[in-house]
């Protein structure tokens, strides 16, 4: 698209970002699909409603802890806010051990981030208290762990404002935990991003989505732990999984395995999933008209300039 007033445009893995008059951006999260930091040959169907609309659904419940970027969702899969200048880190906050986490601990280390971990748990438990265990943003490859005291003292963010960062996260992570418990769910571990406009910090991006965050079914976790069983999780893992347990894990030289029609609807159906568990809500697929999408974000890009 060539939308009015367009100042740049940013092809993501899965988003096509558009800036408007250097002031909004319009975000489009496209079915594309990534694993392994690869981008998979085949699209997945409603994905990008799904997590668009899980955004949005999180964005307003937590608005009255940090403002946030959303302005307006004109379409299923497509959101425009404020353009913000980006904290250059990512605020990661862990409830459980598990994941790199877990990788960390299970090599024998006991820190992470420069953040303590306690002897004797066990893969999935939880931590007295979430941690914080922040990344550095990376635009090609992986980021890279940064403890709270390498971003102060090279100035990637004050300590001003990174202690409002940490408030803000913990906040933010405490309402994810109190909404996935009504579901029957447990907020495993996700992460945040912030930007700024003059002195006012606002959160941007996704929040509490598949592809963010990691859930636990709470029934039953306590047996499973006990029993030293993995937990029933609600996550994009189940993708990385198909792809290892079909010879894939991102490795040059490696092939993607085909993602045929029944592998593609299979997927589709547990982000679906996942949407109905994580809000509560009944998922309404909707085909969109791409002749309509431009006239749409134009319209609703009219509204908001007034």
């Amino acid at each position: 698209m060539h939308l009015p007033g367009q100042t740049n445009f940013y092809k993501g893995k899965v988003r096509d970002v558009y800036t408007i008059n250097d002031k909004y951006m319009v975000m489009i999260v496209s079915d594309r699909i990534s694993a392994f930091d690869v981008v998979l040959p085949r699209p997945i169907p409603y994905k990008g409603q799904v997590l668009n609309q899980i955004a949005a659904t999180f964005l307003d419940a937590t608005k009255d802890i940090v403002p946030n970027w959303k302005l307006s969702t004109p379409l299923p899969n497509t959101t425009i806010g404020l353009k913000c200048d980006t904290y250059p880190v990512e605020m990661v906050v862990r409830g459980n051990l598990t994941g790199h986490a877990w990788r960390t601990y299970k090599s024998g280390k006991r820190e992470i981030c420069g953040v303590p971990m306690p002897e004797g748990l066990k893969e999935n438990d939880f931590f007295e208290k979430p941690i914080l265990t922040p990344t550095t943003k990376a635009h090609v490859g992986h980021d890279e762990d940064i403890s709270r005291e390498e971003i102060i003292s090279s100035g990637l963010v004050s300590k001003a404002e990174y202690e409002q960062l940490e408030k803000f996260t913990l906040a933010l992570f405490e309402r994810g935990r109190e909404i996935a418990k009504s579901r029957g769910l447990i907020l495993v571990d996700t992460k945040y991003e912030f930007g700024r406009i003059g002195d006012t910090i606002y959160l941007i991006d996704e929040i509490h989505t598949p592809d963010s965050s990691r859930y636990f079914y709470m029934d039953g976790y306590e047996d499973r732990q006990e029993n030293g069983e993995p937990q029933r999780q609600l996550s994009k893992e189940f993708v990385r999984e198909w792809l290892m347990e079909n010879g894939f894990q991102g490795l040059e030289g490696q092939e993607v395995p085909e993602i045929t029609d029944e592998i593609a609807a299979r997927i589709s159906e547990r982000y679906i999933e996942l949407y109905e568990v994580v809000t509560g809500k009944t998922f309404l697929k909707q085909d969109m008209n791409y002749n309509e999408v431009e006239n749409k974000i134009i319209e609703a890009l009219k509204q908001i300039e007034g």
